[in-house]
């Protein structure tokens, strides 16, 4: 198994929970990523950004050279590419954990979320800025203006006024949204091989840092999870995925968006008994995956844990061709 994006929290979570499970590989973008260090030193690699062109083809290199059954993507700006490659994976015997690159499109693109889900779920009132629609939206300001593309909390404010609103870009790259003033949840979601829900775990994100739960509760709220279920079936996705909520005005969860990869909080879920990247590898290797896998409420507070390396180790890696391949590509380019 190969799991991308290893220094991130979601990387290191599948990589601790298939230790002596599967035979594990780590790759990131920066050799300080934590999650390479889980492994021995020949199963680390270096790749290029998840945005760079070839980026899928120098993975699939990666895995034929190394034997790889599984690849993880976690990071959301590879999954396009690796969905849209995964076909050529297939043909190598390499089978990836991503969803249709359709839906993984539409979940990339808040606005066309939004579109997807009208109907299907309960939504915020959500206008596209400068296209022509009325400048507000239900419940008037306070209201959230966020970019249709981007991960975490980049490039979101809270606008107060018309005069706020019109410094936002009026070109169709930001949309506005009702302001949602309750609690915020997130919903990991488990499908099997085939898009049938298995398991919808709601949490509650007490504290977070940089966007990452730090201490949080896994609760038994089936609104919650009857949500995330719905939104992802209308839209077809696939794996492990994560779907965030908030309560509106009158107490009621709408949909803000889904992250259709594993989540950075994926580790609270397993903390309370759905050990999701056991389950997500299981079913995408054809092995039987329960009608429902039931959680346990919990609550978990997260810290550090230091990997210690000999000083020689820290950068060390076992293949680095890729990312060596793209670094030159690069060069190329720039003296042309």
């Amino acid at each position: 198994m190969l799991v991308t994006g290893a220094g991130g929290p979601s990387g290191v979570c599948f990589l601790r929970a298939l230790d002596g499970v599967a035979e594990r590989y780590a790759a990131d973008l920066d050799p300080n990523g934590a999650g390479l260090y889980l492994v021995p030193r020949a199963y680390r690699m270096l790749v290029p950004p998840g945005g760079a062109p070839g980026y899928a083809e120098a993975v699939l290199r990666l895995c034929e050279r190394h034997g790889i059954d599984v690849l993880v993507p976690t990071v959301d700006v590879e999954l396009v590419a690796l969905s849209r490659a995964a076909a050529a994976f297939e043909a190598a015997g390499v089978r990836v954990l991503v969803s249709p690159a359709d839906a993984l499109e539409t979940c990339l693109d808040k606005w066309r979320l939004a579109e997807a889900c009208r109907g299907a779920v309960r939504l915020p009132d959500t206008r596209l800025v400068g296209a022509g629609d009325a400048p507000g939206v239900e419940g008037g300001f306070p209201a959230v203006a966020k970019p249709r593309s981007g991960s975490g909390s980049r490039g979101i404010v809270v606008v107060r006024s018309p005069d706020e609103l019109a410094a936002i870009p009026q070109d169709g790259s930001y949309l506005l949204q009702e302001f949602l003033p309750g609690t915020e949840y997130s919903v990991d979601v488990l499908t099997d091989g085939n898009g049938r829900v298995v398991a919808a775990v709601p949490r509650a994100r007490d504290k977070t840092d940089s966007g990452v739960v730090v201490a949080g509760r896994v609760l038994d709220l089936p609104e919650l999870s009857g949500l995330a279920e719905d939104a992802v079936r209308t839209l077809g996705l696939r794996g492990v995925l994560n779907v965030q909520v908030r309560e509106n005005r009158a107490g009621k969860a709408a949909l803000l968006e889904i992250n259709p990869r594993p989540p950075g909080g994926m580790s609270l879920t397993v903390s309370a008994g759905v050990d999701m990247p056991k389950w997500a590898v299981a079913a995408l290797l054809g092995l039987p995956v329960p009608e429902r896998i039931a959680h346990r409420e919990t609550a978990v507070v997260r810290h550090w844990q230091d990997v210690v390396l000999a000083p020689r180790e820290l950068g060390d890696m076992g293949d680095a061709t890729e990312a060596a391949r793209h670094e030159g590509e690069g060069d190329r380019e720039a003296a042309a």
